[in-house]
């Protein structure tokens, strides 16, 4: 599988990328934890590319590399779609505290994103984390 990171680990923004370009589409008040992207030419629910988390040290926008396979899921719903996140552990700090409370304060920001932004009421939420084979070392 091929990854794009859209998203580099400490950004504020999260980017969407449409073609060439990388497009601000979210701000959120905290800083993203990992480092976000997707698997290029995959097809998730909510009609893009599967979204991917990956746990380890900050990489650039635009990086792109292979994995022959994910270690978990991050179940989420956004916007009431089923937007589940696939988790890639690279390497470094993992401490599932830390990625709850991320996951949740993130629903609770795109619940106002939607009601404040695009004026409707949509559902955001987050379903807990499923590891393929037992969660990472901390």
């Amino acid at each position: 599988m091929k990854i794009v990171i859209e998203t580099p680990k400490y950004s504020f923004f999260k980017y969407n990328k449409k073609g060439s370009q990388f497009v601000k589409e979210f701000l959120s008040p905290i800083p993203t934890i990992f480092n976000y992207g997707f698997i290029e030419g995959s097809l998730a629910d909510d009609g893009m590319e599967k979204d991917v988390v990956v746990i380890g040290p900050r990489m650039s926008q635009n990086t792109v590399f292979e994995v022959h396979k994910t270690d978990g899921v991050v179940r989420f719903i956004d916007d009431s779609l089923v937007d589940d996140k696939e988790i890639i552990y690279a390497e470094g700090f993992f401490s599932k505290p830390v990625f709850y409370f991320y996951f949740h304060l993130y629903a609770t920001f795109k619940k106002i994103y939607y009601l404040i932004l695009k004026r409707k009421i949509a559902v955001c939420k987050f379903d807990g984390i499923i590891w393929y084979n037992g969660e990472p070392r901390k």
